[in-house]
């Protein structure tokens, strides 16, 4: 078949997880409180970075930006997800559904990115302290913004041609998308006409990015294991540790979800799980990561505390 005008959908149905009605209603309760704690949060960490000078460092400029991302790729989907939930009519245009498929896929790709940057920042911190912040610093401003500036720009490239090619193909058929959000693989399935080329993008692209940032993250970490095998302080050790273990969790959760979503095979028994791992890396773990870094780093908790209390010296451990 032909591709080009033969779009004849101009709308879809976003099946989401159930029509139960109070299954729905609890779905949104948990949905929107964690979406209102990812709003609440990653503003206070993009606001206490922006406003504490302390934190004018490589390590929270980058934080700000994964706060930025958390409530971008959220902000993406969940406000759809919500409405879908208290309307009988789970509808979404052609164009916006496009829309809201380039931009979940460039913030995840660029979230990826991002937390591999983050290794490389904690790979210097640790192995190389006396460069981390002197003149002849490696992690200087500039590199910083090239990191982002890459990190933005590999997810933008990452996106595009999934974008283009599934906004080329004619939906004539269903329109009834097996997920709560217009994802490249539940649109797949719904395009009359062969789609192994978009198959094999998907796979291909997909599986180079994950296999480089979990490669990269991956090598940070051994020579950080290796440097702090040779720490013979226990203290800075275990301050060594402290530091990694947040970024770990994000990755874990974040790259973990991910591959299990894209880098699998498209089936009916898929589709169910994709969206519960879709759930973790657009609800959960957004609104978990700027949680996990506050609380696990004190110079941040005595920041957010001077923002909200003035003064005050008093902080809930």
């Amino acid at each position: 078949m032909e591709e080009g005008n033969q779009t004849c959908v101009t709308e879809f149905v976003l099946l989401g997880f159930t029509d139960i009605p109070y299954l729905q209603v609890a779905l949104f309760v948990f949905a929107f409180a964690f979406y209102l704690l990812n709003i609440t949060a990653n503003s206070t960490i993009m606001t206490v970075v922006i406003a504490e000078p302390r934190l004018h460092t490589p390590m929270y400029y980058l934080l700000a930006n994964l706060s930025l991302l958390d409530f971008c790729i959220s902000s993406a989907i969940v406000p759809k997800m919500l409405s879908g939930f208290m309307v009988e009519k789970k509808t979404i245009s052609f164009e916006a559904c496009i829309v809201q498929l380039h931009f979940s896929h460039f913030f995840g790709c660029t979230e990826a990115m991002l937390l591999t940057a983050m290794s490389i920042d904690r790979y210097v911190a640790i192995c190389h302290p006396l460069r981390y912040l002197t003149i002849m610093t490696i992690m200087n401003v500039s590199a910083c913004i090239w990191l982002t500036s890459c990190s933005w720009s590999v997810g933008f490239m990452y996106s595009l041609p999934h974008t283009i090619l599934t906004a080329r193909l004619p939906f004539c058929a269903s329109n009834r998308v097996s997920h709560f959000f217009c994802d490249i693989k539940p649109l797949l399935k719904l395009a009359c006409t062969d789609t192994y080329i978009n198959e094999i993008l998907v796979l291909l692209i997909t599986g180079f990015v994950a296999i480089g940032t979990f490669g990269m993250i991956l090598l940070s970490y051994v020579y950080i294991g290796s440097h702090m095998m040779k720490i013979k302080s226990s203290e800075s050790r275990q301050k060594a540790f402290s530091t990694c273990v947040s970024h770990l969790t994000a990755v874990f959760f974040f790259l973990g979800a991910a591959a299990c979503t894209y880098l699998g095979p498209t089936t009916n028994d898929s589709m169910y799980k994709d969206r519960m791992a879709a759930i973790l890396f657009t609800v959960v773990t957004p609104t978990l990561n700027p949680i996990i870094y506050a609380l696990r780093n004190e110079v941040a908790k005595q920041s957010m505390k001077k923002l909200i209390y003035g003064n005050v010296v008093w902080w809930p451990s």
